[in-house]
């Protein structure tokens, strides 16, 4: 009945950013829209899903992370990659501020910044992870 639509994003210079995302996330334009010179955005969906994500222009940068127990932080949401080497090699090429890819058994990952330092993963599922596209197809059954 319900699935996520949309991934927000706020960020302080939208013209920088779209190019940013373009080049470094390679999602494709839907729409672009500013109301009342109050809201102004655009929207785009990745290749070959319709999930979408949208930047929001915003006055000054917001927290895309939160704390666990007042320590350690912790990203909203991340992006599932196949393989998360290219995916990597791709944004430090394009000097993208990331960590070193981390392994985590069934999971591999690192996080990464954007232009107004919005924090974001990027994780790859081994076959055998409860969590890998293949598993939840048979689970969703």
């Amino acid at each position: 009945m319900f699935k996520i639509g949309g991934i927000f994003i706020p960020v302080t210079d939208l013209e920088r950013s779209k190019k940013w995302y373009e080049l470094n996330l390679g999602v494709i334009k839907v729409d672009e829209w500013q109301e009342d010179g109050i809201d102004h955005g655009v929207g785009y969906v990745f290749r070959d899903d319709a999930i979408g994500l949208a930047l929001i222009k915003v006055k000054e940068p917001q927290p895309t992370e939160f704390k666990i127990n007042g320590k350690s932080k912790n990203v909203y949401y991340n992006f599932i990659v196949d393989d998360i080497q290219p995916a990597y090699d791709q944004l430090k090429r394009n000097k993208v501020e990331t960590t070193e890819i981390h392994d985590y058994g069934l999971m591999k990952g690192f996080d990464f910044l954007d232009p107004d330092g919005n924090s974001f993963s990027v994780v790859s599922e081994e076959k055998n992870s409860p969590f890998h596209n293949d598993n939840l197809k048979e689970i969703q059954k």
